[in-house]
């Protein structure tokens, strides 16, 4: 690996020497590093481009690095993982992508990961994107996140867009049994004329099934996103989405709710809540000795921590 390789690790999964526990490293459509352990096996799929990760049953706080990087211009790469967790196992996967185009073609990963867990199963998964590059080529991130949840299981995704991503179409599902509980929480900024969507579709099947969704957002210059959940309660369950937004300059932002309750007992709640800096917030920063547009950005980056 290249300087450019090792600084697109840095930002898409915090790695700056060998990664701790099982790993795989893709760079432009294919495999380039891996290593698996005694709980955690890596298996190349031979049907589709992708992997199979299998995690065995009780495993304890394992960490499992698959982060995708792109130098090349005018690649479209396509991925399906899927991550099979055991019964009692309880680990942490960073995933994420990071692309470098430096020249005038669009440079493209959509990632499909599914994740299973069985009963009593625990996962933290932790997901960033980021573009770069002096090019005029676009830098284009698709990723598409699918859940099933048994019984007593656990799911916490957090899901950032650092910068650079000219577009993305981000598309989230869950199916959740009996005493599950999904947990996203989501922040992404856009500049410029970049475009970012995200979905989220949650079917809350099983009794006391629950899911938190918490989107924070910024967008600025031309940049537009719209947000969309679609959650639906079919038993006793609970659900929390809520979708916060600031604008800046000629940024647009939709947000679009759907909840439905199929049961009497589903308990389903949706904020959304839009608008540009307050003024005031700017006033006390500036009284502080910092002017409008550093206390803009101590706002933003407060925000979005």
């Amino acid at each position: 690996m290249d300087n450019i390789d090792k600084e697109l690790l840095k930002e898409i999964a915090d790695l700056e020497d060998t990664p701790k526990g099982a790993y795989n490293i893709r760079k432009n459509g294919q495999g380039i590093e891996r290593k698996v352990t005694e709980n955690v096996n890596i298996v190349t799929k031979t049907n589709v481009s992708g992997i199979d990760i299998y995690v065995k049953e009780n495993t304890k706080f394992e960490f499992v690095h698959i982060p995708v990087i792109i130098t090349e211009s005018g690649l479209t790469d396509l991925v399906y993982n899927d991550f099979h967790i055991g019964e009692n196992a309880n680990v942490i996967i960073i995933a994420g992508c990071g692309i470098h185009n430096d020249h005038e073609n669009d440079s493209r990963h959509d990632g499909i990961h599914r994740f299973f867990l069985e009963k009593n199963a625990k996962v933290k998964y932790i997901e960033k994107h980021y573009g770069e590059g002096e090019g005029t080529g676009k830098r284009i991130l698709n990723p598409v996140t699918e859940v099933y949840l048994k019984e007593g299981s656990t799911l916490e995704m957090e899901s950032v867009q650092i910068k650079g991503v000219d577009s993305t179409v981000r598309v989230t599902k869950g199916e959740l049994e009996k005493d599950t509980n999904f947990v996203v929480t989501e922040k992404i900024m856009t500049h410029g004329n970049q475009y970012a969507e995200t979905e989220f579709e949650v079917n809350l099947n099983g009794e006391n099934a629950s899911t938190h969704v918490t989107s924070r957002s910024v967008a600025t210059e031309k940049s537009k996103q719209k947000f969309v959940s679609k959650i639906y309660g079919n038993t006793k369950c609970f659900a929390h989405v809520e979708c916060d937004a600031i604008i800046k300059d000629e940024g647009k932002v939709q947000a679009i709710p759907e909840i439905t309750a199929n049961d009497i007992e589903a308990n389903l709640i949706h904020e959304a809540a839009i608008g540009k800096i307050a003024g005031e917030q700017l006033m006390k920063l500036m009284t502080l000795g910092l002017d409008e547009k550093e206390a803009e950005e101590a706002i933003i980056n407060g925000f979005l921590k």
